[in-house]
């Protein structure tokens, strides 16, 4: 047991040896105070953001969660990522494996009949054999446990990818929604324009059958009634086109498109917590994604390193070979050999120095790239918190001016029948009625979508 002692510390040691190449440190990054983009009034804040809401807690519609929910099930691009996730394991697994021994057996028997010489006589034989060998490259300078630590942050960056995809078809979905409750929105409002004009046009000609106006008023009145039986069949192929474009994010073939609340009844509270900047990086999955492919980047340089050293390699094998079967395990039939090697690279045309350069190279474009990311990531928050708040004190002025024209339109209709005016007054304000309630509409779409945009920015949409 004594002699055991030295060898028993000498294969512990070249087990664990030890690991060329840099220790991942994650560079600095400067990370400010608070978004721009709050409202100067906003005040200190808080930890708390939006984008650690559940997007079935943002996203109140019941069929919109239901669509996001059939989505992130059947969505193709949800699916691929599930498949990249699968094949990054598998890669993880293959690359652990380098670091344990290979042991394979084998079984061989044969019949083999010698003719007669003239100085043999003829004879059979049945060689047979049994055996299992064994291959091992020790690690002793981490080349493999740098591999399996590399394959394992590509998972880890994979699987954070799946979650961005996610993140992305939850905000996708949400828009297209909102767009398509905007185009509803703006039907019923060429509806309900074709057919006050329509009953307008009616009025106007029996006016001038009377002689009290002209067909010059009964033209302009067609021209209304035209403008807004022009925009029905354009937002009838809108929608169609938008209830395809949702269709394709759910995964199936085009098809209606079934519809919850209005877009107006889909209510959005008028400030949202954007939370601290620093635990955006966290909550971020393309910055956590291009994070652990920076870690991956990191510990690829200590694969490359390892090639300087010598590459120590065990083998053996074991077993019983006779020639009979029936003897195979009887008598002196036992084998073995046990062997080391040890391979020094001495002259390689600087391919090793190459390869070295190489990794420290792609590591210094990832931490680039972590660091872009990070910026991007703040840059659409600042626009996003700037969006949703610009768009809101739009929203509140376009109201202001539909009620106004609307005023104004049936102001001018009294004048119109009361002689006061002329048709084309009636026209005017009747064209920046309609025009003006298409407009609300739209504002109310932009600041609907400007939430979606900034939950997306805020990291939020993955979590499950």
């Amino acid at each position: 047991m004594i002699r055991l002692r030295p060898l028993l510390a000498i294969v512990f040691l070249l087990l664990t040896g030890c690991m060329v190449g840099p220790k991942y440190k994650r560079p600095p990054v400067t990370v400010p105070d608070a978004y721009r983009g709050l409202a100067p009034d906003a005040g200190p804040q808080a930890a708390a953001s939006l984008g650690d809401e559940k997007w079935w807690m943002v996203f109140q519609d019941l069929q919109l969660q239901g669509l996001i929910r059939e989505a992130l099930s059947q969505n193709y691009d949800v699916r691929i990522a599930a498949t990249r996730v699968l094949q990054a394991q598998a890669v993880l697994g293959i690359t652990r494996a380098d670091q344990f021994p290979t042991i394979t057996g084998g079984v061989s028997s044969s019949n083999q009949r010698f003719p007669a010489t003239k100085i043999t006589p003829a004879f059979e034989t049945s060689p047979s054999e049994v055996n299992l060998s064994l291959f091992w490259e020790l690690d002793f300078w981490g080349k493999f446990r740098r591999a399996t630590e590399a394959a394992r942050a590509s998972l880890l960056a994979t699987e954070w990818g799946q979650k961005a995809v996610m993140s992305s078809l939850v905000s996708n979905v949400a828009s297209a929604y909102f767009q398509l409750l905007e185009l509803d929105s703006e039907m019923e409002i060429s509806r309900g324009a074709l057919a006050s004009r329509k009953e307008s046009l009616r009025l106007v000609e029996v006016r001038a059958k009377g002689g009290v106006t002209s067909m010059l008023d009964v033209r302009q009145s067609e021209q209304l009634v035209y403008t807004a039986a022009a925009a029905i069949p354009d937002l009838e192929r809108r929608i169609e086109q938008q209830e395809n474009l949702i269709s394709i994010l759910l995964g199936k073939n085009p098809a209606p498109v079934t519809r919850g609340k209005s877009l107006v009844e889909n209510a959005i509270p008028p400030t949202v917590p954007a939370g601290l900047p620093s635990s955006l990086l966290g909550r971020r999955p393309d910055i956590q994604s291009s994070e652990q492919q920076l870690v991956a980047a990191n510990a690829r340089i200590g694969v490359a390193k390892a090639a300087y050293f010598p590459q120590i390699t065990l083998t053996a094998i074991g077993g019983y070979q006779s020639p009979a079967l029936t003897n195979l395990f009887t008598g002196p039939a036992g084998l073995w050999n046990f062997g080391g090697q040890l391979v020094q690279p001495i002259f390689t045309g600087g391919r090793i120095r190459s390869n070295v350069r190489l990794t420290e190279a792609q590591q210094q474009e990832a931490v680039l790239v972590y660091q872009q990311s990070i910026q991007q990531a703040f840059r659409e928050v600042s626009d996003s918190l700037v969006a949703y708040r610009k768009n809101q004190e739009f929203r509140a002025q376009q109201e202001l001016l539909t009620n106004s024209a609307q005023d104004a339109t049936r102001l001018s209709d009294q004048r119109y029948r009361g002689g006061v005016t002329s048709y084309l007054e009636v026209l005017d304000s009747d064209t920046r009625y309609f025009d003006a309630q298409l407009g609300l509409a739209q504002a109310r779409l932009n600041e609907r979508l400007a939430l979606v945009q900034l939950y997306n920015a805020l990291g939020g949409g993955w979590q499950q």
